[in-house]
C-alpha cells in the first residue's frame, strides 16, 4: 500500500472509532428501553464542549501536554452524568406512550441542547489549540501518522471489549440481555426496571460524550456537530442492526472507512455513498447484519 493509501484508511478508523462510542451508546439504549435515542448526537457535542473546557482549565494550570487526554477523558465520562438528568426528569414519563412520543422528546432534547450549548459557550468553534500533535508522529507502513490517532483506536477497540465483558460476563449484563430479550418477564422477576433504565441511558450517555471529547483535538467543536453526527450515526446502526454492538463495531468501520475514502477521491461523493449502502442494507437485509442482537 502507498503512503496515502495508509493515511486514507487510517484517517477512517480513526473518525470510526469516535462513530462506535456514539452509535454503541445508541445501540445499548435500544437494545434494552427499545428507544431510538436522538439525543446521542447532543451527548456528542456536549462531551466535545466540556473536553475543549477541560483541556483549557488543564493547560491553564500548567499540566503536561502529554497527559492532556486524561484530563479530556475524564470530562467526557463525567458530563456524561447528564444521561439520568435526561432519563429521569423526560423520558421515564414517556416509557408507556407510543414510540413516537419517545422519538420526538429525544428530538427536542436534540435542540434544547443546542441552544444550551450556544447559550454556555457562543456560536463560535472551540478548539484545543494544537494538542492533536502533543504526542507527535510516527511512520506506520510508510506513512506519518500522528500518534493521538492510534492512541484513539486503541482506546475505542479496549472500549469495545470492556463492552463485551460487561454483555456477557457481569450479573448487570445478564439483566441487561435479559431485559433485552422479554422486558416484562424481567420485570416480572423482580428487576427494577427504573434503575436498569437509568443505568443504561447513563452508559449510552456517557459512550457519546466520550466519544465527542476524544475527537475535539482533532477536529473543532461546533454547536450543529450533534446534529450531523446523528446521520452517520443512523447509517451505522441501519448497516450493523439496530441493538447490536457488533453491528455498531462493524457499521461503523463500514461508515468510517467509506467517508475517508469519498473525501479522499470525490468529497461531493460521501455523504451520498454512505446513503447508497443504507440502501442496499435495507433492500437486501433489512435488519442489518447483526439485527435482534443486544451483543
Amino acid at each position: 500500500m502507498t503512503p496515502h493509501v495508509v493515511n486514507v484508511l487510517l484517517s477512517g478508523v480513526f473518525h470510526a472509532s469516535i462513530l462506535f462510542l456514539v452509535a454503541a451508546g445508541l445501540q445499548v439504549v435500544f437494545g434494552v428501553q427499545k428507544i431510538f435515542n436522538l439525543a446521542c448526537g447532543s451527548f456528542y457535542a456536549l462531551g466535545a464542549y466540556v473536553g475543549v473546557s477541560a483541556v483549557g482549565w488543564y493547560a491553564g494550570a500548567g499540566g503536561p501536554p502529554a497527559l492532556f487526554i486524561v484530563p479530556l477523558a475524564l470530562a467526557g465520562l463525567a458530563v456524561g452524568a447528564v444521561g439520568v438528568v435526561v432519563e429521569r426528569g423526560l423520558l421515564s414519563f414517556v416509557y408507556d406512550r407510543d414510540e413516537t412520543f419517545q422519538l420526538l422528546l429525544t428530538f427536542a432534547v436534540v435542540l434544547m441542547m443546542e441552544d444550551a450549548i450556544r447559550l454556555t459557550w457562543g456560536t463560535a468553534p472551540r478548539s484545543t489549540a494544537g494538542l492533536y500533535l502533543a504526542y507527535g508522529q510516527v511512520r506506520l507502513l510508510g506513512a506519518t501518522v500522528p500518534v493521538y490517532n492510534l492512541v484513539v483506536i486503541g482506546a475505542s477497540l479496549a472500549i469495545a471489549l470492556a463492552i463485551g465483558w460487561l454483555l456477557t460476563r457481569t450479573a448487570f449484563g445478564r439483566i441487561m440481555r435479559a431485559t433485552a430479550d422479554n422486558r416484562e418477564m424481567a420485570e416480572a422477576l423482580g428487576v427494577d426496571m427504573r434503575r436498569v433504565s437509568a443505568k443504561v441511558f447513563t452508559l449510552g450517555a456517557a459512550l457519546g460524550t466520550l466519544g465527542g471529547a476524544l475527537v475535539i483535538p482533532a477536529t473543532a467543536a461546533m454547536s450543529e456537530m450533534g446534529i450531523e453526527l446523528i446521520v452517520e450515526a443512523f447509517a451505522v446502526v441501519v448497516i450493523g442492526g439496530l441493538g447490536s454492538i457488533r453491528g455498531a463495531f462493524v457499521g461503523a468501520l463500514v461508515v468510517g472507512v467509506l467517508r475517508s475514502v469519498a473525501i479522499s477521491v470525490y468529497p461531493e461523493l460521501e455523504m451520498l455513498l454512505i446513503y447508497l449502502i443504507v440502501i442496499v442494507v435495507l433492500v437486501l437485509r433489512p435488519r442489518g447484519l447483526f439485527g435482534g442482537a443486544a451483543t
